[in-house]
């Protein structure tokens, strides 16, 4: 019976350590499996937000509104190089992605306004000008100074450089009737603008949109913002980071336009 009882111990003390030993590993699993599921939730979650965030974002510079650097100077005396603009869209028939398509306007561009609009020329790119004269104006230029209808145009904004010997447009321009449906551009800087006064008119239907308030402005040459070659934009990023604080015009941002 000893012997027996003997016998019996060592089978009975193993099995306890067994099952003993298989309990934490049955555990630790479980917590392994529960800190994976986890892990899972908080990057789908995490994935949804940035999937909504995209989404308003994306809707936002549809149909609302959208941030542009002004990289040339021929809205100088309003809009300076350097100006960060936001633009509103939603007024003049945002365009519906991926169609040909646009949102009805809910105005038309009165004259004086200053618009976006892709440029007749090469629709890709973006300029910026002030709508002087609408369809069926007559619109010219005497000395510098604007007539619409016959009636001169006080133009406080307009810039000109009288002592300089090199001018991007001439200082008159022969009566000219804007046809219906299109617009008479100018830039504020007058003697730094390509405009109208070269390429003619622009459709109403080209324009997109109009600025609202400039959210910053740094100094810095048209020959730095134009520049698209990486190196550069690498090196003007640098010197942005580095002179961020004395070359930002502290006055211009949160300017109304």
């Amino acid at each position: 019976m000893k012997t027996a009882a003997t016998n019996l111990a060592p089978d009975a003390a193993a099995k306890r350590r067994a099952g003993w030993l298989r309990r934490p590993v049955q555990l630790q699993g479980g917590q392994k499996s529960a800190q994976s599921k986890a892990k899972c939730g908080h990057l789908f979650r995490a994935g949804k937000w940035a999937l909504w965030i995209f989404l308003f974002l994306f809707l936002v510079r549809t149909f609302i509104g959208e941030a542009s650097v002004v990289p040339t100077a021929s809205m100088e005396g309003t809009i300076l190089v350097g100006d960060h603009l936001f633009w509103n869209k939603a007024l003049y028939g945002p365009e519906i992605p991926f169609t040909h398509w646009r949102l009805p306007r809910l105005k038309t561009v009165p004259r004086g306004e200053i618009v976006a609009f892709h440029y007749p020329l090469d629709p890709a790119q973006i300029f910026l000008k002030r709508a002087v004269a609408i369809g069926g104006d007559l619109v010219e230029i005497h000395n510098d100074v604007v007539y619409v209808n016959g009636t001169e145009v006080r133009e406080s904004y307009a810039l000109h450089h009288h002592t300089l010997r090199f001018r991007f447009a001439p200082s008159e321009m022969a009566a000219r009737r804007v046809p219906a449906g299109a617009l008479f551009m100018l830039g504020d800087n007058r003697d730094f603008s390509s405009d109208s006064r070269d390429w003619g008119v622009v459709p109403a239907e080209n324009v997109i949109g109009s600025p609202l308030i400039v959210f910053w402005s740094y100094d810095a040459p048209s020959s730095e913002w134009l520049d698209e070659q990486p190196g550069h934009r690498l090196r003007f990023f640098g010197s942005v980071c580095a002179h961020l604080l004395t070359r930002t015009r502290w006055t211009r941002t949160g300017t109304l336009l």
